[in-house]
């Protein structure tokens, strides 16, 4: 596969010529700032296409500010409305989640950045690989879901990624040049606003205490699942099949502070880190403009405020949807599918408050149960796994 892990680091060259860049997802916390990168370096970055799914007033302020090529508004409902705002501009305007596909084949993309949430971002990201667009990945959930298919399609149509999250971009910095195989993955959380809670208090937590992510400005369904720890359970999966290691030597480590963003472990016990403050512009820039580093206004790490730095061991029976994800990787096919599915259902009825939080991991364990394995699945064995194992989850509630 044509990625970048520690044996294989394409050399993106460097043009004259602006990036264009694809954005899918840009109303999003990822999307957004994304957009400031590219403010940040209008010289280098142009966004080309700009995509969301429900909020049209923000994404046709971006268009207005940005003067993208083409707009997408995935939800049909909205697209007259878009239209009639960018009607004196000379800007494509679509509908549909067809069209986030068809955007990302242009001839004139040179990137697109997946930023859309959840298993929504898997088809354009597979049609973008098909075009043999280089993915600067923020959609946890394409890996997640099937890892093993966007890796065989990778190799198969040349196609890089480039990890955005910023532990993945950590993983990656921590590699580069290295030759040697990765002894261990050690993968950073921060615990989320709920690291002290005892299993009592756990009982009485409300969406909007869930929502205070303590380091990282996040959106809402990326931030309850943070606090889950589901989120990190993700990237584990994520970890597995970017850089080919296997889930035994990948460790979760607990760390409050955020400064560590992961690290991997080499044979002779050596450990390479990547530390910085918790701002995702500077993983979101790194993947654009991969291999240079370019100059930024954002803030710097302060040596001399950090007076301590702790690391813990996750509790997986507090926050049991780490190791429930732990579990769905170890028994692989569409598992994963299904965990993410059930996932995506109980996070939104725990933000809705028809589901405790202690409760989404019960439902997601139960849906594991009785959904339909498939061992080698296909993409159309994804497609029908996430229908049947949301329907399941629903039914749970």
């Amino acid at each position: 596969m044509l990625r970048l892990s520690r044996n294989n680091l394409p050399y993106m060259q460097s043009t004259q010529r602006k990036k264009q860049i694809a954005i899918l997802g840009s109303t999003g916390s990822i999307g957004q700032q994304a957009l400031q990168v590219i403010s940040e370096h209008p010289d280098r970055f142009e966004a080309h296409t700009l995509t969301a799914n429900n909020h049209w007033e923000l994404l046709a302020q971006q268009a207005r500010q940005f003067r993208p090529a083409a707009v997408v508004i995935a939800n049909e409902q909205h697209y007259e409305a878009l239209s009639r705002e960018l009607s004196d501009l000379p800007i494509a305007v679509y509908t549909g989640s067809q069209a986030l596909c068809q955007v990302v084949e242009s001839s004139e993309v040179d990137m697109v950045l997946t930023a859309m949430v959840g298993f929504a971002g898997l088809p354009p990201t597979i049609a973008a690989i098909k075009a043999r667009k280089p993915i600067a990945l923020a959609n946890k959930e394409t890996m997640v879901v099937a890892g093993e298919l966007i890796n065989r399609l990778c190799r198969q149509y040349e196609v890089p990624i480039l990890p955005v999250d910023s532990e993945h971009s950590a993983i990656f910095q921590s590699i580069m040049g290295e030759v040697s195989p990765i002894d261990k993955i050690i993968l950073t959380a921060s615990g989320g606003p709920f690291r002290t809670f005892t299993r009592q208090q756990l009982e009485s937590v409300t969406p909007a205490m869930a929502l205070r992510h303590p380091n990282w400005d996040m959106g809402a369904k990326i931030t309850i699942d943070s606090a889950s720890m589901m989120n990190k359970g993700f990237e584990v999966i994520e970890a597995k099949w970017l850089f080919g290691v296997e889930s035994e030597r990948i460790q979760v480590v607990v760390h409050p502070q955020s400064v560590v963003h992961s690290a991997v472990q080499f044979a002779d016990g050596a450990v390479k880190a990547q530390l910085g403050v918790p701002d995702m512009r500077v993983p979101i820039q790194l993947a654009f403009s991969f291999p240079e580093r370019l100059q930024s206004s954002f803030d710097r790490l302060d040596w001399y405020s950090m007076h301590d730095l702790t690391f813990e061991r996750p509790d997986t029976e507090r926050f049991r949807c780490l190791a429930l994800a732990y579990e769905a990787l170890a028994r692989g096919g569409n598992m994963p599918c299904i965990v993410n599915a059930a996932n995506e259902i109980v996070n939104r009825a725990f933000l809705e408050e028809r589901c405790r939080f202690l409760g989404m991991p019960d439902i997601i364990e139960h849906t594991m149960q009785r959904a339909s394995f498939i061992k080698i699945p296909s993409y159309e064995d994804y497609l029908a796994t996430d229908a049947e194992a949301r329907e399941i989850a629903a039914s749970l509630l």
